[in-house]
């Protein structure tokens, strides 16, 4: 045994099969033969669906040089269609395909929602399924350019900020393709990269993403390390000791524990966090911090150290071990062991606020770990040791996300270790089953048991189980209970999980002769991966089983109780059944959703059972069910019943139907001649009572009928008879749809393709006569797909002619006597009329409902709807046509044309019975025309199988798939349950119908039905207008231009006089998503459809106004700007054209094989003009109605909305759009003015970048070039500082920097700048096309009335300042405003002010490019005003003057703001002034100045944090606030490594300790000298109620512990402990100040943060020492007080950091003070030393146990209170006491071995004076509190004496006393 754990040991092999070394190809094609295997036709060979592929590649590839994007969006889906048939791709098309798809994605201004579809074809043919998994492109065969993304991501991360728009979402997308094509840029680029990216980082830096690249990297790196890629194994992992000491307080703190007093000492990240800028927080990427921690930890472990065994933790006598040694040899699992036991103590299920973190992380954990099967036993052992406690502690919770994570870590570690969690769980199972305490323990263990029952029926995982499942089936019977539908869905769970995997029958009464499995059989084999034992150390009591022969023995006699187990199941379920609600409601539900979804659960349990029971078995379920079928009839349990039945008949159909058809039949016939359903009604109603009996047998044929088409045939004849019957006599509306479901069921049973066996094995598997001998072997048998037989249902000859025997017998004369009705005269439509209508159509319907997949479409005479000159209909999707498994594809075949006729003349009729009844004058026809509207839903849209099914059934798989009790043993395994693998080819049967229906063609009878549809949809009956609109919109998505016919009709509807409920069906319709974004984007009607809307002001009814707005807004969000582009039909795509000559050359599609593509190109010009045709007359007609007088104010207001968004950057706005902005900037409503305002500043910027754009690449990707602008090279960046420092000169080389956006970490190569504006003269002259517009504006500004009405609008409401027509008008108003804000800046008033401040900062900073004698003016004005602005500011409008100042202050070089920088800098900061709000105005400035100048701010900083420092005395807290933020604003600032490079700063990694300065502390001189002041000021401050008059230390402190409070919360708080880490002792003196609340608020708040915070490595030492010799020395037990619980805390988030001679001091530290005079610091001490014996000083325990039972020994006998040594006596007792109550709630969930035995220490002492005796019961009510759960088990380490200790300490005095 050791030798083959040592064995294991030495080489550690990480992953099974590395991800290189199969053939993606080969693996591609294994894979496809295991999917056409499964299917029950023949499917098209590899070479066919290349051709089909060419194919679309042809179009996809003339739509792309045609620049026809919606054919490429078109043919892109028709890729993707392809692609979900999983047919191999070489290597080298999917890697030219993945580029072009790359270049695609790049090209500018391009529409958002075609680049968003790109990229998700890119991800798919990547197929990257994350780190560590098998890649089908290595970075060998493909490489990509990635400075072309990053050009195109820098518009989107970094926008400009007129330009910006928040709802705009381009950045994730394009990050997303980045994300996905990151393997793929080359690795000599990587520098040019970190040269790119590195430069503009900022301080914001973020933890969970730093761990999030530690993960990938950990599994990257993971496997064979002979790779020349990956990297050399340190000392943990990829990294080193150093690194993970660092990676594993990270992850300790991700976990966000409230430890201590205080739940916010773990929020600081948080909270740094919220400071990013708003751009950033845009950015959208999920993360889970615990998949990242288990990443790390898992994929760090090996043996890379000493070992040393699980128990030495608790048992080892020796507290300074003489070497290092880690758990199993693993350092990660060590921490991993350390991490889970310093906070499994939060994951009890009373804490369920944290109880989440813990199972979540440790099913991550095992997840990753199963994948790595081949980590040695004993590292798999003591790994799931670890998590076992919590897990299983959480198992219980009442949180269910908690419970689900909890479950699905118990499932995992039951396939790894089972002899450590199996019995574990069955323990807890059989008491939550047979004692119920709580409900949700019920529920709650048979959730777990659901996810555990793979290990529990297959002894191939786990010797011992199969014996348990009959106990446990029979414990978990009175779980169906409808009184508790939880618990039931739940028992169903468990049921459904364990019978699937195993056959029902009684072994024991099969021949005895047979040959058993023995120790020594063959089945051995299968045992051979489980070790022989466990490892040395492991106690084996609780996994000891017997030898296989014996447990097979036990197995077998168990099931003997599988009859009665049957018997009492379905009496339970009858009994369920007889209880249930009565149906009802407009669906005829039974009851509830709650009532639902328990029959739904019932019922998968019952299809499990009956598809396993044995024959026997199979026959006593049927003849139970006959005879209760017989015997009873439920109106609340017809469909519930009719289910059962059809879970029989799926299992023998044959024997199922002849059992009850005849029955049925007679019943049947009987029930109709005796008058059931004879009630003539059409809409839906309750049942009525005697009609029972009829329905409940049809319900039961329906289930009959469900399965086995060949069953059928022989009852051919009764059938049939049965069905004319039921057609012909069945009036009710119940009856009638009743039948109609029968009909469908019947029909999809003989002609559909469905699997016919869903069982756990093979049919041949399951027929074999030797299966019931030995069918315990494959109990859970789990398979690989190619070996999986499929047994389908395929319709043959004699089924086909069986349904249209139907179809002639039945639905023929329907369909004629449909048209007699329709033909007699409208006044003989009575109610009798309408009842035949709707039968006859109902059954109709439900035939061709049952008829899916009967005949394969053919290709139609498509109706186009095109413009001849600019649209070809070549270009249209086609359906993408494979073998699917339709019965009949042959359009000259007979049967063929019978049943397309038969279905014609069914579309036939419902177009004329719609044209009736719109003609119809007659009301009462509701009923009937939505009979109509459902029939016509059949007709166009059951074909195959719809998408709504198709997405239900997908979602089935990938919920089976995932289902706990089917899941594969671990991810990257092959085999799976065998219903998985069913379920997969199911989906993939059902994925090539619905690619056959999908872009369907349309002939005449289809658009005639669509226009009925349409009609419908207009009509003035409310429920038939929602019912047909749901379906049009349906239909819209399916075929093809549908969409496009449908908008003429729906477009007239909106015209004046029309009714108010057709205008309204209308708009309904146009205002759907699919409907506007189509619409939007089309040539032909988006002016229509736009100005139709805009038309609609007729109409006042608010319903209809309110569509209006709701379609304006689709509108308007389908309109991005560069879907009105036409720039991208013109400009050159090079890298476009390049990849698609590549991809050419891959299909071997030369230019002459593209025969659409001259005619394409011809009709390019015609595209481009019409597109641009439609654009004017949009903005024309839309101008027209803003400006009718006429026009409502709200149409007004949605016509300027619509104006501003459809200014296009490539085409420069129009004088009379400028002229309608301008002049509704002065509109009195704000909505209309605030838009307004918006498109001025749109127009003047759009006319801007439109001059200064040199192409579109620049226009599209905002790279334009302001010609003032100019690149600047930082050769060395203290020069280059140095000169943007040094005042202005005439210099030509003198240039300003507004942005100053690099140099944090690393300097870019250049920097942007600015040079001089001329002296006098403008430097812009703006294009020639732009002068219309910039002259309207400029007529209504030289009005001098119109900015004196602007001016009084501003005063009285809030608004914004535009700044773009100063810019662009230069000073050209600037008398004018100057003179009209001149009195408004003195009022009093505030609204006046801030008009007057907003006006101002917008003249400001529009001056940014003004000549420079106009900007001087400006500032001669502003500068001697300053002063009494400041003076005039008061509180209201302090908020409005610090907005302007700090508006103009940001992102400008601070030369341009000369004047206002001097007279900042030049104000008095008079810190023991009067007036504390004129002394922070003075400081808000300077604060703002410091923080919108950043790193420039520099050469002021040591002026102001000296007077800062010097000034920390003053008296006023808001100073004191000011002072503390502004101290921290600047040391952020000065905080900057600024490497020159990237090299530079490589090697500052390399060779530095600290490469981010974060322990240089600039100003740490200035804490020094507080810290020698301090104890002066102690000495001289007057004790209470004097201490006012020496105040100083406390004022001072109070500044400094705000100053270290607002560091701590940023992302600079590491770095603040070098300026804390001296103040520490002080702080903790002030924490003890009873007479000065504010200080010891701050002083304990302080330390409680900054505990929370991760100091640099070489402070946890030196803090940790500044704690514990303050509680050593210090001479106030409040000191102490405080001190402790900071102290754990600190100790708590360093835990991984602490070295053994600190812990050794702190463990000495914790002694003493559990012998201190004060009370509540013994008690303080105590806690805290339970809590780090609990995480990591486990080694302790004895040695620590021995010395506190001696001191109670010692000290037992109290002497009288009289003796002078009574209290010191007392404290040393109690201090024992304590101690050992210490040791007992280190373990506050088990029972050691050594803990009983205290219970005989503590319990003399129960009855002790106080607090001896409130410590002892406190402690036992605690214990009893935590080990309630595991009682029943734990009670077992403890002797009859124990217990009765354990009594007394609970009670205090004993019983036997």
């Amino acid at each position: 045994m050791d030798a083959e754990f040592d064995s294991a040991s030495s080489e550690i092999s990480e992953v099974v099969t590395s991800p290189y070394d199969e053939n993606p190809i080969e693996y591609d094609t294994k894979s496809l033969d295991t999917y056409l295997a499964s299917l029950p036709y023949q499917s098209e060979t590899i070479p066919e669906m290349h051709a089909k592929l060419q194919y679309v590649m042809e179009l996809f590839v003339t739509s792309v040089k045609s620049r026809e994007w919606k054919a490429v969006n078109n043919y892109n889906d028709m890729i993707l269609c392809w692609l979900l048939l999983r047919y191999p791709l070489p290597t080298n098309t999917r890697a030219h395909l993945v580029k072009l798809y790359y270049e695609l994605i790049l090209i500018p201004g391009m529409d958002p929602r075609s680049v968003r579809s790109w990229v998700d074809s890119l991800v798919k043919l990547i197929a990257n399924k994350g780190p560590g998994s098998k890649r089908k492109l290595q970075p060998s065969d493909l490489q990509l350019e990635w400075y072309p993304l990053w050009y195109a991501l820098q518009k989107e991360l970094f926008p400009k900020k007129r330009g910006a728009d928040s709802s705009r979402n381009m950045v994730n997308i394009l990050l997303y393709a980045a994300e996905q094509c990151k393997t793929y840029y080359p690795t000599n680029e990587i520098e040019p990269m970190l040269s790119a990216f590195l430069p503009l980082l900022t301080r914001d830096l973020a933890d969970e993403r730093m761990l999030e690249i530690m993960g990938n990297l950990a599994i990257e790196h993971v496997g064979n390390r002979s790779y020349p890629d990956t990297t050399p194994w340190l000392d943990v992992g990829i990294f080193s000791e150093d690194q993970w000491n660092v990676l594993m307080g990270k992850c300790l703190g991700s976990f966000n524990i409230p430890v201590g007093a205080t739940k916010g000492a773990s929020t600081t990240g948080t909270h740094a966090d919220g400071q990013a800028d708003s751009q950033s927080l845009q950015i959208k990427k999920n993360g889970n911090r615990y998949n990242y921690l288990a990443q790390i930890l898992v994929y760090s472990m090996s043996v890379d150290h000493l070992s040393r065994s699980g128990k030495e933790d608790t048992y080892s006598l020796s507290i300074q071990p003489t070497e290092t040694r880690w758990l199993a040899g693993s350092r990660a699992l060590d921490s991993l062991q350390q991490l889970m036991t310093s906070t499994e103590t939060y994951f009890h299920p009373s804490n369920a606020e944290y109880a989440l973190n813990s199972p979540r992380g440790g099913k991550k954990k095992n997840n990753f770990l199963v994948e790595r099967l081949k980590l040695t036993p004993i590292i798999k052992y003591n790994f799931v040791s670890i998590l076992r406690t919590p897990a299983l502690l959480a198992m219980f919770s009442k949180d269910p996300i908690s419970m689900s994570f909890a479950q699905g870590a118990l499932r995992i570690m039951a396939i790894l270790e089972p002899s450590l969690i199996m019995p574990e769980i069955l323990e807890r199972a059989y008491g939550g089953l047979e004692t119920i305490n709580e409900t949700h323990r019920t529920t709650a263990v048979l959730s777990t048991l659901s996810g555990v029952a793979l290990p529990l029926v297959s002894d191939i995982l786990w010797l011992g189980g199969q014996k348990h499942i009959l106990p446990l089936l029979e414990l978990c019977l009175p779980g169906i209970d409808l009184n508790d539908p939880s618990k039931t869905v739940c028992t169903t769970m468990f049921l459904v999980a364990v019978l699937q995997n195993i056959k029902i029958v009684d072994l024991t009464s099969v021949d005895r002769d047979c040959t058993f499995v023995t120790d020594d059989g063959m089945n051995d084999v299968f045992m051979s991966g489980i070790p022989d034992g466990l490892p040395d150390g492991v106690d084996q009591s609780s996994s000891r089983v017997l030898n296989k022969s014996e447990e097979r023995a036990l197995v077998r006699e168990s099931t003997a109780g599988f009859t009665d187990w049957i018997a009492n199941f379905f009496r339970r379920v009858f009994a369920l059944y007889e209880n249930l609600p009565e149906e009802g409601g407009k669906r005829n539900t039974t009851g509830g959703k709650v009532e639902e979804s328990v029959i739904k659960s019932l019922k998968s349990a019952l299809d499990v059972i009956c598809l396993h029971l044995s024959d026997t078995l199979f026959d006593f379920v049927l003849n139970l069910t006959f005879n209760y079928a017989t015997s009873n009839a439920k109106a609340n349990a017809v469909r519930a019943f009719g289910g059962l039945v059809g879970c029989l008949a799926r299992v023998k159909p044959d024997k199922t139907l002849e059992k009850f058809l005849p029955y049925c039949i007679g019943q049947i016939v009987t029930e109709l001649r005796h008058g059931a359903s004879s009630v003539r009604t059409t809409s839906t109603h309750g049942a009525v009572p005697a009609d029972t009996t009829l329905h409940w047998c049809i319900s039961i044929l329906r289930g009959c009928m469900g399965y086995g088409g060949l069953a059928l045939l022989h009852r051919k004849h009764e059938i049939i008879n049965l069905l004319s019957l039921l057609v012909d006599k069945t009036l009710s509306e119940r009856g009638f749809t009743s039948t109609g479901r029968l009909l469908t069921r019947i029909l999809s049973t003989l002609t559909s393709v469905y699997p016919i066996n869903s069982r756990f094995v093979n049919t041949n598997e399951w027929d074999d006569p030797a299966f019931d001998h030995d069918n315990l072997d494959y109990w859970g048998k789990l398979y690989e797909a190619k070996d999986v037989k499929v047994d389908w249902h395929t319709p043959c000859q004699e089924e086909i002619d069986f349904a249209l025997e139907i179809l002639d017998i039945i639905v023929e004369p329907l369909l004629t006597k449909v048209e007699l009705l329709l033909g007699k005269p409208k006044s003989g439509w009575d109610g009798v009329w309408r009842n035949d209508f709707c039968r006859f159509v109902h059954a109709i319907r439900s035939t061709w409902s049952g008829l899916s997949t009967i005949i394969l479409e053919k290709e139609k005479e498509v109706i186009t709807c095109f413009t001849e000159d600019s649209e070809l209909p070549e270009f249209l999707p086609i359906p993408l046509k494979v073998a699917a498994g339709f019965a009949l594809t042959y359009p000259d075949d007979p049967l063929y044309q019978k049943f397309l006729n038969h279905k014609q003349r069914f579309g036939q009729l419902l177009h004329r019975a719609a044209v009736a009844f719109r003609e119809s004058d007659v009301d009462d026809h509701i009923d009937a025309t939505l009979a109509v509207s459902r029939a016509i839903d059949v007709y166009l849209l059951e074909y195959g199988i719809t998408a709504s099914a198709f997405s239900a059934l997908s979602k089935s798989y990938i919920v089976i798939r995932e289902c706990p009790s089917l899941q594969r043993l671990w991810s990257k395994s092959k085999q799976f349950s065998r219903l998985v693998l069913l379920k997969r080819a199911q989906v993939y049967h059902c994925t090539r119908i619905y690619l056959n229906a999908m872009f369907r063609q349309r002939d005449s009878l289809d658009d005639d039905l669509i226009l009925d549809l349409v009609e419908l949809s207009l009509s003035p009956y409310t429920r038939i207008r929602r019912h047909s609109q749901a379906i049009l919109m349906t239909v819209m998505q399916h075929y093809v231009c549908s969409t496009r016919f449908c908008l003429p009709h729906l477009l007239r509807a909106l015209a004046k006089d029309t009714d108010p409920d057709r205008m309204k069906g209308a708009l309904f319709l146009l205002s759907s998503k699919g409907t506007a974004s189509y619409t939007v984007g089309d040539r032909r009607y988006a002016g229509d459809y736009i100005l139709s809307l805009l038309r609609c002001q007729h109409q006042e009814k608010p319903s209809i106004q309110k569509l209006v707005l709701m379609t304006l807004v689709e509108v308007l969000n389908n309109m991005s700007p560069e879907t009105l582009s036409s720039h991208i039909y013109t400009m050159d795509m090079l890298g476009v054209d390049a990849s698609l000559a590549v991809v050419q050359a891959d299909f071997e599609i030369p230019d002459s094989r593209l025969t659409l593509l001259n005619k394409a190109m011809s009709t390019l010009t015609a595209r481009l003009k019409r597109k641009e045709e439609v654009y004017f007359t949009i903005v024309n007609g839309i101008l027209d109605i803003a400006n009718d007088p006429s026009t409502h104010w709200r149409y007004v207001q949605a016509s300027a909305r619509l104006l501003s968004h459809m200014l296009r950057r490539d085409v420069v706005p129009s004088g009379p759009i400028a002229q309608f902005f301008i002049r509704n900037v002065l509109s009195d409503h704000p909505s209309l003015r605030a838009t307004s305002i918006r498109a001025i500043v749109k127009i003047l910027r759009t006319i801007k970048i439109q001059t200064w754009s040199r192409s579109n690449e620049e226009l599209w990707l905002d790279s334009w070039h302001n010609p003032l602008s100019l690149s600047v090279n930082v050769n060395d960046p203290d020069i280059f500082m140095q000169i943007l420092s040094q005042p202005l000169s005439e210099d030509k080389n003198t240039f300003y920097v507004d942005k100053l956006n690099t140099g944090f970490l690393v300097w870019a190569r250049d920097v942007k700048a600015y040079s001089f504006p001329p002296e006098t003269d403008s430097p812009f002259q703006w294009n020639d096309a732009s002068l219309p517009a910039l002259k309207e504006i400029q007529e209504n500004l030289d009005d001098q009335k119109w900015f004196m009405r602007l001016v009084t609008l501003w005063s009285q409401e809030s608004s914004t300042a535009a700044n773009g027509t100063t810019d662009m008008y230069e000073g050209r108003y600037l008398d004018t405003v100057l003179n009209i804000i001149e009195p408004l800046w003195q009022d009093t008033d505030r609204f006046n002010q801030r008009a007057s401040a907003e006006i101002l900062q917008g003249m400001m900073r529009g001056s940014k490019h003004w000549p420079q004698m106009t900007s001087e003016r400006l500032w001669m004005w502003i500068t001697p005003r300053l002063p009494r602005i400041l003076t005039s500011i008061t509180p209201d409008t302090m908020q409005i003057w610090e907005s302007t100042f700090s508006m103009q202050l940001r992102s400008w070089d601070p030369r341009r703001n000369q004047p206002l920088i001097n007279f900042i800098i030049s104000l008095p900061l008079d810190f023991s002034g009067e007036s504390p709000f004129f002394m922070s105005k003075s400081l808000n400035l300077v604060g703002i100045m410091a923080e919108c100048l950043g790193a420039r701010f520099e050469p002021y900083a040591r002026r102001y944090v000296d007077l800062f420092f010097d000034n920390a005395n003053t008296g006023y807290a808001e100073i004191r606030s000011h002072i503390a933020s502004n101290l921290d604003a600047i040391m952020k600032i000065q905080w900057h490594p600024g490497y020159q490079s990237i090299s530079d700063l490589l090697h500052a990694v390399e060779t530095t300790q600290d490469p981010l300065l974060i322990r240089e502390a600039k100003h740490r001189d200035r804490i020094q000298t507080y810290v020698k002041l301090f104890p002066e000021w102690k000495q001289l401050r007057l004790p209470p109620p004097n201490q006012a008059q020496s105040e100083v230390r406390d004022i001072v402190g109070l500044t400094l512990l705000q100053f270290i409070w607002t560091g701590a919360h940023g992302s600079f708080a590491p770095a603040i402990f070098p300026y804390s880490a001296p103040l520490l002792p002080s702080f903790l003196e002030m924490a003890e100040l009873n007479d000065s609340s504010d200080l010891q608020l701050y002083s304990t708040a302080v330390l409680y943060v900054l505990s929370a915070v991760m100091p640099p490595q070489e402070y946890v030492q030196g803090v940790a020492d500044m704690f514990m010799d303050a509680i050593v020395s210090s001479t106030s037990w409040r000191v102490r007080l405080n001190a402790l619980p900071t102290l754990a805390v600190f100790w708590y988030r360093n835990l991984t950091s602490f070295t053994s001679e600190s812990m050794s001091k702190l463990m000495n530290v914790l002694l003493q003070c559990l012998e201190d005079e004060n009370l509540e610091v013994r008690e303080m001490a105590a806690k805290t030393l339970s809590s780090v014996l609990r995480s990591s000083q486990r080694q302790r325990i004895l040695p620590l146990k021995e010395t506190f039972t001696h001191a109670i020994r010692q000290n037992a006998r109290l002497p009288n209170r009289q003796v002078h040594n009574y209290a010191e006596c007392m404290r040393k007792l109690h201090g024992g006491i304590l101690g050992v109550v210490a040791l007992v709630d280190a373990y506050p969930y088990t029972v050691p071995d050594w803990m009983p035995s205290l219970c005989e220490v503590l319990a003399p002492h129960a009855t002790d004076p106080p607090p001896i005796a409130q410590t002892i019961r406190r402690c036992a009510s605690d214990f009893k509190k935590t080990h309630q759960d595991m009682w029943h088990i734990d009670q077992h380490q403890f002797n009859e004496e124990q217990l009765q200790a354990l009594s007394t300490m609970l009670s205090g005095n004993s019983y036997y006393a």
